[in-house]
């Protein structure tokens, strides 16, 4: 009987990690053009969403220029799902700007190397409802800040408009001398109802993106188109 079932067990586990397997070769299309596009961006020019780009009527802008590589729900690994989008600008750390996709009121924690988040007092998307936008890799791979100095360490709801310059993209992982590739990560998470952003690591405290931006950023039902917008409107 504990034979049988260790031998289930292993079957379950094979079968497991088979999925997450054939999940990323049965869905290339995206994660081929991704790594064409890091090859040669300017190759494939068409494929990149453009600073202050905004898709129809929806409420944010682009934040960033670059290709939209990995968008929310992707998975990397087992147990794991992509808290927002990643922007790949296809430069070097340091060299591509970062704007503010939309109002709010700014805070930058005291240990944050390459972060910042922003409160929005009113969803534009469900009125009276509280959400953060966050921005993250903004420091080369050793810590060294790309954020604007105008958002020390410490800084707290201090207002931006549309459009502030945050910073620049980078290849900060956290861990010094472990880069990313340079990117950067946008997310827009829940507030836990009394004024605080929620962990953004967990994919359940934050939202799809999509409606923000009028892209399919939702790897559901996006499994092979690289979003981008066609039709839009300088803001």
């Amino acid at each position: 009987m504990f034979k049988t079932a260790l031998i289930l067990l292993a079957v379950g586990l094979v079968g497991l990690i088979g999925f997450y397997f054939l999940r990323i070769a049965f869905r290339p299309a995206r994660y081929l053009k991704f790594f064409e596009w890091m090859r040669d961006p300017q190759a494939h020019a068409d494929w990149a969403i453009h600073t202050g780009e905004r898709c129809g009527d929806a409420p944010f802008v682009m934040p960033t220029d670059g290709l939209v590589g990995f968008i929310w729900g992707d998975s990397f690994k087992i147990g794991h799902r992509h808290q927002g989008i990643d922007i790949f600008a296809g430069t070097e750390a340091g060299l591509t700007p970062v704007y503010a996709a939309y109002d709010g009121y700014l805070t930058r924690e005291k240990d944050w190397k390459s972060s910042l988040i922003i409160r929005i007092p009113s969803d534009p998307l469900q009125p009276g409802r509280l959400i953060w936008t966050y921005y993250t890799h903004m420091a080369d791979k050793d810590g060294n800040s790309f954020i604007s100095e105008a958002f020390p360490p410490d800084t707290h709801e201090v207002f931006v408009e549309a459009g502030t310059l945050l910073g620049y993209q980078g290849d900060f992982s956290g861990t010094p001398n472990n880069p990313v590739g340079v990117h950067l990560h946008f997310s827009v998470v829940k507030d836990d109802g009394s004024g605080k952003y929620l962990n953004e690591l967990d994919i359940d405290n934050t939202l799809d993106p999509s409606p923000y931006f009028g892209l399919p950023l939702n790897s559901k039902s996006n499994t092979d188109t690289v979003p981008v917008c066609r039709e839009s409107a300088i803001p």
